[in-house]
């Protein structure tokens, strides 16, 4: 493909300086393959399993089995892996608003969270169907300056009426690390010790699989993420999932359909084999793109961009962070991503004022599954300090093509 050879030339240099932490990467997939394969082993998947079902959807078999694989893949005791959830933010809504009740305080103490969960939240009673309008207050308490929590700003947060504390383990549109589990087991020991009563969430988005063990394993409550990203392996067509402790699963459930149905129901609409082969498939998955993003900050960084997380870090989460100079740059970055794809690889994304977002945002998404956050992907809200958010590759060579057709295309511009 119109790849210069200076361009592969930089590009054999920054594979060369990442090999071994590519290596880890790779080694890292192995182990949480096994998981995966021991938790379909435990449960006796079979071809059956895949069958769908028609109505109410009573008595799927294959429903209850998927429910089953997830609790254990992520050490909970419970989980719900529907079709019906039809994002993230959906999951994450329908989680907060099944185990929080009028009066209730929603403590986020990684920050304010990811903008589309903003009219979720609400500001006040507008007559949104927001939590806000139920009577449910809302709270953050911002990062440090190291972008880790304020241990004291915490604790005089947590008040008597705090129900749910929220954490956020993905960077969102933020400038820091994500949070690993170990530090996220930390953040769930201190709210405990203050407020043992505290149910601890997670946002979990973009976070499966990128270490050994999940949030669930740290203690955390309840976690929530979607199919579409990191789970779903690149085939689930839609949905989410909760997993933790099993009555806050079955609350979910009950909002999710309606209280004394919960998770009894709900025909699967013929996405059986394509939730199990997915999340069969997700630690392999997760394993590239991974390694794409590692690709992408070592070359970028051999080009004197700032970088979030650097090439060498520890990774939890799939997004990889590039701060530009200026808009010019930040939108030749993203449009070279889309230059990549084999889906769309001639239209041309534009800034624009994307439902639930803020600012103007552009995304680049030749996807298969629309929306697919563990293809590959890209996009940044069109505002100061220029950061892109490049994300996700089905494979490690697309992802890696990517990052060098956005070179190509900043230099193109005569912007480097």
């Amino acid at each position: 493909m119109s790849i210069s050879e200076e361009i592969r030339r930089l590009a054999e240099q920054a594979e060369a300086k990442a090999e071994s932490r590519l290596k880890e990467l790779d080694r890292l997939a192995e182990a949480n393959q096994w998981k995966v394969i021991e938790a379909f082993q435990r449960h006796k998947v079979s071809d059956f399993h895949f069958a769908g079902s028609t109505g109410y959807g009573y008595n799927d078999r294959g429903r209850e089995v998927l429910d089953l694989v997830y609790a254990q893949v992520f050490g909970a005791e419970a989980a719900l892996v529907r079709p019906h959830f039809v994002s993230g933010t959906h999951t994450i809504g329908t989680a907060l608003f099944g185990i929080l009740r009028p009066g209730d305080k929603l403590l986020y103490i990684t920050g304010s969270p990811y903008d589309t969960l903003h009219n979720v939240i609400g500001t006040g009673r507008d007559g949104s169907g927001s939590l806000a309008d139920f009577g449910v207050s809302f709270d953050a308490v911002n990062l440090n300056a190291q972008g880790k929590p304020d241990w004291n700003a915490i604790a005089d947060a947590l008040t008597p009426d705090t129900r749910v504390v929220g954490i956020q383990r993905s960077r969102g549109y933020a400038w820091r690390a994500s949070f690993t589990v170990e530090e996220i087991g930390e953040m769930v020991r201190f709210v405990k010790n203050k407020k043992p009563d505290a149910i601890v969430f997670v946002d979990n988005c973009y976070g499966e699989f990128t270490e050994l063990t999940e949030p669930t394993e740290a203690g955390a409550d309840l976690i929530a993420g979607s199919l579409i990203k990191n789970p779903g392996g690149g085939i689930a067509p839609t949905g989410g999932y909760v997993a933790g402790r099993a009555d806050l699963v079955e609350k979910t459930a009950y909002r999710l359909t309606a209280p004394g149905i919960g998770g009894e129901v709900g025909a699967m609409l013929g996405t059986m084999r394509s939730l199990f082969q997915g999340l069969f498939l997700a630690p392999h998955l997760v394993g590239q793109a991974l390694k794409g993003s590692v690709f992408a900050a070592a070359l970028f960084e051999d080009l004197g961009f700032d970088t979030q997380p650097r090439w060498q870090d520890t990774r939890t989460d799939l997004i990889q962070a590039i701060r530009f100079t200026g808009p010019d740059h930040l939108i030749a970055f993203v449009q070279g991503i889309q230059k990549a794809s084999a889906v769309d690889a001639h239209v041309v994304p534009e800034p624009w004022d994307m439902p639930g977002y803020e600012d103007p945002v552009i995304m680049a998404a030749g996807t298969f599954i629309q929306g697919g956050s563990l293809e590959l992907s890209a996009d940044a809200p069109v505002r100061e300090p220029f950061i892109a958010y490049m994300q996700g590759g089905l494979t490690y060579a697309h992802a890696k093509l990517g990052v060098l057709h956005a070179l190509s295309n900043l230099k193109e511009r005569n912007l480097l």
